[in-house]
C-alpha cells in the first residue's frame, strides 16, 4: 500500500472533544460562540467569504435544480467557476448536492447523475479527485469527513452507492460497482470502556483501497481498513473487512476467498 494510503491508525478526535462526547462535526457545529451563518459556510464551502456563499447559493437555487437541456448546459458552463477543476465535456446532472466545490477535481468526460452527493467537506483535507471517463449513479453519495477520496479513470459507480472517508480512500481505475454498494471509510468507534458513551471514547481510522479492475457486486459493504488487490471480485451482499488478494473471488459475511480466478476453470 503506498504511502499516502497509510495504515496507520489515526486518532481523529481531540482530547477535548471525546470529554465532550461530541464528533469533530458535532463540536464545530454546535460550538455557542459561532454564529449560525458561519456554521451553515463552514459546511457548505468551508472557506470565508460572503459572496462565495452567496454565489454558490445562486447556482444552488437557479442552476442545479433545472431539467433537461438547457440545465445540462447551465452546469457545464457555470460548475466551472466554483470547481476546484473540470475537465472536458462533464456531464452534471440536476439537483446534484454539492460541498466545498473548490475541493473537488474531475476529469474529462465523466458524467454524474441526477441527485448524487459531492461533498468535500474538512478542515485540511485534499477532498474528493474523480478521474476520466468516470460514471457516478444516480443518488450516489461521495463524501469527506475531513478525507480524501480517490475515482481512478473509467471506474463505473451505480446508483445509489455510499463512498465516505475520515482518512484515504482510494478507488483505481475500471472499478466496477453494483447498486447499493457501501464503502465505509469513517473509521472505527472504540468501545473498550463502559463508563462512559462509545462517541465519547474516540475513533480510528485506517483507510480503504480497491485497485484496479476490480468488480463489487450488489449491495457489497467495504469496511475501514479493507484492501481489495486488483482484479478481483465480491460477490453481491459480501462484507469486506481485511484484506482481499489479487485475482480473488470472494462472497459471504464476512468476506472470504471462495478461489482465484487465476486456477483453471476460472480465467
Amino acid at each position: 500500500m503506498s504511502a499516502d494510503n497509510s495504515r496507520d491508525q489515526q486518532e481523529i478526535f481531540s482530547a477535548e472533544q471525546a470529554a465532550e462526547g461530541k464528533t469533530a462535526l458535532q463540536s464545530a457545529l454546535t460550538d455557542k460562540k459561532t454564529s449560525a451563518l458561519k456554521k451553515y459556510q463552514q459546511v457548505v464551502i468551508g472557506r470565508p467569504g460572503l459572496m462565495k456563499l452567496l454565489f454558490l447559493e445562486l447556482i444552488t437555487l437557479f442552476i442545479t435544480p433545472m431539467p433537461g437541456a438547457l440545465g445540462l448546459l447551465l452546469r457545464s458552463k457555470i460548475y466551472p467557476l466554483i470547481f476546484g477543476s473540470i475537465g472536458k465535456k462533464v456531464v452534471f446532472g440536476r439537483s446534484m448536492t454539492i460541498r466545498h466545490p473548490h475541493k473537488i477535481h474531475i476529469g474529462d468526460h465523466t458524467v454524474i447523475d441526477d441527485y448524487a452527493v459531492l461533498d468535500a467537506k474538512g478542515e485540511n483535507n485534499r477532498g474528493i479527485r474523480i478521474g476520466s471517463n468516470v460514471m457516478i449513479g444516480r443518488s450516489t453519495v461521495v463524501s469527506c469527513k475531513n478525507g480524501d477520496i480517490t475515482i481512478g479513470d473509467n471506474t463505473n459507480i451505480a446508483m445509489n452507492c455510499f463512498i465516505q472517508s475520515a482518512g484515504n480512500v482510494h478507488i483505481g481505475d475500471f472499478v466496477l460497482f453494483g447498486a447499493y454498494c457501501y464503502v465505509i471509510g469513517g473509521g472505527d468507534h472504540q468501545f473498550d470502556r463502559i463508563d462512559i458513551p462509545i462517541i465519547s471514547q474516540g475513533q480510528i481510522v485506517r483507510g480503504i483501497r480497491i485497485d484496479k479492475n476490480c468488480w463489487l457486486g450488489g449491495g457489497v459493504l467495504v469496511q475501514d481498513g479493507a484492501e481489495i488487490e486488483r482484479d478481483s471480485i465480491v460477490g453481491s451482499g459480501a462484507v469486506v473487512r481485511g484484506h482481499i488478494p489479487a485475482y480473488s473471488i470472494a462472497a459471504g459475511v464476512p468476506a472470504r476467498i471462495l478461489k482465484s480466478r487465476k486456477e483453471k476453470g476460472a480465467e
